[in-house]
C-alpha cells in the first residue's frame, strides 16, 4: 500500500508525464516534430550493451535536430521500446506500439531473431524502415523486406569466417562449440564450424544452449567431456554465455574462451577479470578515421563508445536523418527511397559530428556519401560490407589487437 508521501509522489510523476506528453503533442501538432523509434534489448541477455547503443543513436538524432538544418528546422523526438533480444512476441508488440504511435522509422532492433520477427510482422507490412545496428544473422540477407530493412552491421556469413581465421592464427588445434539456440547463434555456429574445419581445426562437439536457465552444469559437463584447446561461446554475455564460462572455470575444464560479438563487453571482464586472459574474439568495428572521430564526438556527449555496436547505432540513426533530407520529407516512403543514396558514393564524405554539414549539402541538392563511424558502404541488399576488430583479453580487460 502506498504511503501519503508515495501517493503525492505518484501524482507528481503523473503530472510530469502528462506535461511531457502535452508538450510532445503540441510539438507534432504544429508540424515541426518528427517521431523516431529505437527498439533494443533493454532487458534480457545483452542489457548491459544497449544503453550506450541507444544513447549513440539518440546523439545522431539530436545532432540533426540541433543543427537547425533538418527540413527547415524540424526537431526529432525519440521513443524507446524494449525488444528483449529473445522474445519475438514481446518485441513485435513493442514495435507495433512504435508504429501505431507514428514513428517515421526505427533504429533497431538488435538481436537477429527479434529483428527478423519485427521486420516481417510489423515494419514491412506498415512500410516502415528499420536499420539494425547489430542483427548479424546470415538469414537476414535474404529476408523478404521489400526494401525496408537495412543493417549497419555486417553478416555473420563473414563474421564467422573472420573468427575462424583468428582461431587458426592463435594456434588453436581443437575447439568445442556452444551456441545460443536462436537465429543468431545457429547461423554463426554453422559458419564458424565449417570455417574452422576448413582450417584443419578439430571440432570436438557442437552444443546448443538456451537462454534464461538457472543452471548450466549439464552443458558444461558435455563440453568438458568433449574437450578441446578452447571452447567457443557464441551467445550473449549477460545470461547463458557468462554462466557457461563460470561453470567451465569452476570445473577447471577450460580456461580459454573464443568469444562471439554478443559475448564482448565490459560486464564480462568485470565479472571474470584476468581469468579470461587467454581468451579472444571478434566483433564488427573499425580503426579508421570515422571510428576515431566518433569516439571524440561521443566522449564530448558523455557516451562511452568503446562497447559493441555504438558506432553502428549512431550510423543507423544518421542515415535515417540524411535520407529524409535527401527526399525533402519526413515520411516513411521518403526514408526508404533515399537510404541507399546517402549511404554510398558518389558524394561528399561525411563523418560523425558533420550531420549539419551533410544536411546543408543535401538541402542544396548536392550528394553526400555517409562514411560515419564504421565506414558505411551498403551491399545491393542494404547491409554493411563492414570490417571486424580482433579482440583479446589482457590484464583482465578487452583490448583491440587489429582490424580484420
Amino acid at each position: 500500500m502506498l504511503t501519503i508521501k508515495g501517493k503525492i509522489m505518484r501524482k507528481l510523476i503523473l503530472a510530469a508525464f502528462l506535461f511531457v506528453s502535452t508538450m510532445t503533442t503540441n510539438t507534432f501538432a504544429d508540424g515541426h516534430g518528427i517521431k523516431m523509434g529505437i527498439i533494443l534489448g533493454f532487458t534480457g541477455p545483452i542489457e548491459s550493451l544497449t544503453p550506450a547503443m541507444a544513447a549513440s543513436a539518440e546523439l545522431a538524432f539530436k545532432e540533426a535536430s540541433d543543427s537547425g538544418s533538418l527540413l527547415g528546422g524540424k526537431k526529432i523526438s525519440v521513443e524507446r521500446a524494449d525488444s528483449t533480444c529473445v522474445d519475438s512476441a514481446a518485441a513485435t508488440t513493442a514495435a507495433q506500439g512504435l508504429v501505431d504511435g507514428g514513428v517515421v522509422a526505427i533504429m533497431g532492433a538488435d538481436c537477429s531473431g527479434v529483428t527478423g520477427a519485427i521486420a516481417t510482422n510489423v515494419a514491412v507490412p506498415n512500410g516502415v524502415v528499420m536499420i539494425s545496428p547489430s542483427a548479424t544473422s546470415p538469414g537476414l540477407t535474404t529476408l523478404a523486406d521489400n526494401g525496408f530493412f537495412f543493417r549497419t552491421a555486417p553478416s555473420d556469413a563473414r563474421g564467422g569466417a573472420i573468427l575462424a581465421d583468428i582461431t587458426k592464427d592463435r594456434k588453436v588445434k581443437s575447439v568445442a562449440i556452444t551456441y545460443t539456440n536462436n537465429d543468431y547463434g545457429k547461423g554463426l555456429s554453422d559458419v564458424y564450424e565449417a570455417a574452422v574445419k576448413a582450417h584443419g581445426i578439430k571440432v570436438t562437439t557442437v552444443l546448443a544452449h538456451e537462454e534464461g536457465k538457472g543452471d548450466y552444469s549439464a552443458e558444461v559437463a558435455t563440453l568438458a567431456s568433449a574437450g578441446g584447446d578452447a571452447v567457443a561461446v557464441l551467445g550473449y554475455l549477460d545470461q547463458a554465455g557468462a554462466q557457461i564460462i563460470q561453470g567451465s572455470l569452476d570445473a577447471g575444464s577450460f580456461d580459454r574462451f573464443i568469444l562471439s560479438d554478443g559475448m564482448i563487453g565490459d560486464s564480462l571482464t568485470d565479472k571474470f577479470g584476468k581469468a579470461l586472459n587467454k581468451s579472444f574474439g571478434s566483433l564488427p568495428g573499425s580503426t579508421g578515421k570515422g571510428a576515431g572521430v566518433f569516439a571524440d564526438v561521443a566522449k564530448a556527449a558523455g557516451i562511452d563508445s568503446s562497447g559493441p555496436y555504438t558506432g553502428e547505432s549512431y550510423d543507423a540513426a544518421a542515415l535515417i536523418t540524411l535520407a529524409m533530407q535527401a527526399g525533402g520529407k519526413a515520411d516513411r516512403a521518403t526514408v526508404q527511397a533515399n537510404v541507399m543514396a546517402v549511404a554510398n558514393a558518389p558524394g561528399k564524405k561525411i563523418y560523425p559530428g558533420e550531420l549539419g554539414k551533410a544536411l546543408d549539402l543535401l538541402a542544396k541538392g548536392k550528394a553526400v556519401n555517409y562514411e560515419g563511424a564504421t565506414g558505411v558502404e551498403f551491399t545491393d541488399v542494404g547491409e554493411a560490407f563492414g570490417s571486424f576488430l580482433e579482440k583479446e583479453v589482457k590484464g583482465g580487460k578487452f583490448k583491440t589487437k587489429k582490424q580484420r
